[in-house]
């Protein structure tokens, strides 16, 4: 007779809990990036993006050579 080999293939114990929270962890993920998109910049970082931009345009501004020829 041919011998016979039985190996049992072990399976991966799984915490249900553990699971659940990652899977309501992925879910709210995807919520906030949708929200994200939604609703976009907050207005304290768009109006300190407005404000870094001018002040680095009056920065370039002051900087600018007069040649007097009117460019």
């Amino acid at each position: 007779m041919y011998p016979v080999t039985v190996e049992a293939d072990m399976v991966e114990l799984v915490n249900l809990r553990t699971a659940r929270k990652r899977a309501q962890r992925a879910q709210d993920e995807k919520r906030a990036d949708a929200h994200r998109l939604a609703h976009g910049q907050p207005a304290h970082l768009r109006k300190l993006e407005a404000t870094q931009q001018a002040k680095a345009e009056r920065a370039l501004d002051g900087h600018r050579i007069d040649t007097g020829d009117g460019r």
